[in-house]
């Protein structure tokens, strides 16, 4: 895939989470696709995305960055959020947070394969802090 292919490709795929359009995402995601290291195949992907929309129910995927080199995409995502109960092992209950996500990902076939993400957990617990926590 040419770049400007790999990167319509991502924008597409990001547009399907967004839709949350699970039958579309076997598109995108190659049948082997591993996350993090962890092999979850396209249906264990789809859960994992599936379980984010239901402890965030108004995830919105928000691309910042984009880099492409093919058959590499790097992105930096940015979400602005209400995760219900305990997100990332902190207790966030409703609570508006902002943060990032950075992403890696390697497309064999014109769908990804490797994912390899980190999310700024502590942009989150600076959110959480009282104000009394800083004195």
């Amino acid at each position: 895939m040419t770049k400007s292919e790999l990167s319509a490709t991502y924008r597409d795929y990001i547009a399907c989470l967004n839709k949350q359009d699970w039958p579309a995402l076997k598109c995108y995601v190659h049948d082997d696709v591993s996350h993090n290291g962890t092999r979850l195949g396209v249906e264990g992907y789809r859960e994992m995305l599936e379980k984010d929309f239901t402890e965030i129910p108004d995830l919105h995927f928000s691309v910042e960055l984009l880099v492409v080199d093919p058959p590499y995409i790097a992105s930096r995502l940015g979400f602005n959020c209400t995760p219900r109960g305990t997100f990332l092992n902190l207790d966030v209950n409703g609570t508006a947070v902002s943060f990032t996500e950075n992403v890696f990902y390697r497309f064999l076939d014109g769908r990804m394969i490797e994912v390899w993400s980190v999310i700024d957990k502590r942009a989150i617990e600076a959110q959480l802090r009282s104000p009394s926590d800083d004195t």
